[in-house]
């Protein structure tokens, strides 16, 4: 069931169109994984979720209400940019931030403990912000936004500059909070991450959602390639694959004689004539699908924009899942 709706949302800095009609949902104990390129509108569309900056239109509901000031302190927000006193120490810090959310002075300093030990900081409570590590901030700004027990996280690039055992802490912390039912929503560029933690994934771009669903959905969406490794030259092997009809050549494996081929609509359903062709070329020592990864979903995606993320290459095609706007003019 969707509690967290985004419905619509626009807006625009001057001539800058930031968000155009963004449309999804994150639902109850769900993981939800809000990726995009540099200046795709991910951070914006957070400000506006926690009231941070206003929307020209659209609406942010919560349980099938638009949110208030009331809804918004259920929330737990971790910005991009660091948010804390960093002349302040940590353990007086989070007892502070928690007593803003209507926490007791007790309730506020069990749950400080409670998280700075979970997050491995509970030795340097006693320390100013700025005295930390940015890993070990990293994991104060976690913590001031779970302190106050949220009915939702939402964090942009909450494993920015943690090491990898930083990185397995918070990832546990995310699967905790979401079996207990609290949706989570992240942003981040690494996208392996993504891909192992969220249920469904988003993808922005210019301001819109161009895909939504879980991994092996947008999968479904993308076009079929196999690797196809022959003992044969690998120019005979490309040629021969070059004029099949609905084969496309789209890379070559390092083995010699090993090409990713592409199969467009018209060749889809002919895996089984295409091998028995391949055969008359030399024996065939594999011949199977190539899984897509996120980031190369990802890629497929953005290929057209400026500055993609990863800068990596890869085919222009856009894929639509679930709820989003419309297209961008």
């Amino acid at each position: 069931m969707s509690v967290l709706e985004i419905d619509r949302l626009n807006k625009a800095y001057g001539s800058v169109r930031a968000l155009h009609d963004l449309t999804f949902d994150v639902r109850a104990g769900e993981i939800f994984g809000f990726v995009g390129s540099n200046g795709a509108g991910k951070t914006t569309a957070m400000r506006i979720m926690l009231g941070v900056l206003a929307a020209d239109s659209g609406t942010v509901r919560w349980d099938g209400a638009e949110l208030d000031l009331q809804t918004r302190r259920r929330v737990g927000y971790m910005p991009e940019e660091r948010g804390l006193y960093p002349k302040m120490k940590v353990g007086e810090q989070l007892v502070y931030l928690a007593r803003l959310h209507g926490m007791s002075a007790e309730e506020a300093t069990r749950a400080t403990e409670a998280w700075t030990d979970r997050l491995g900081v509970g030795s340097r409570r006693g320390d100013n912000v700025e005295k930390l590590s940015l890993g070990n901030q990293q994991r104060v700004q976690l913590a001031a936004a779970l302190v106050h027990d949220p009915d939702i996280l939402v964090l942009d690039e909450p494993f920015s500059g943690l090491d990898p055992v930083a990185v397995d802490v918070m990832s546990d912390v995310l699967r905790e909070r979401a079996a207990a039912g609290v949706p989570v929503i992240f942003s981040s560029h690494q996208l392996d991450l993504v891909e192992r933690l969220c249920d469904r994934v988003g993808i922005v771009r210019k301001g819109q959602m161009e895909a939504l669903g879980t991994i092996d959905e947008l999968r479904s969406t993308d076009r079929q390639r196999w690797l196809l490794d022959i003992d044969a030259p690998a120019e005979t092997v490309t040629a021969w694959a070059s004029s099949r009809a609905g084969v496309l050549v789209t890379g070559h494996a390092p083995r010699d004689g090993a090409v990713v081929l592409e199969l467009t609509d018209h060749a889809r359903g002919l895996e089984q004539e295409l091998l028995t062709d391949a055969l008359t070329l030399g024996a065939v020592r594999e011949f199977s699908p190539v899984r897509p990864t996120l980031a190369d979903l990802f890629r497929g995606v953005v290929s057209s924009d400026d500055d993609p993320e990863p800068p990596t290459e890869g085919p222009a095609r856009r894929r639509r899942l679930g709820r989003r706007g419309k297209e961008a003019s």
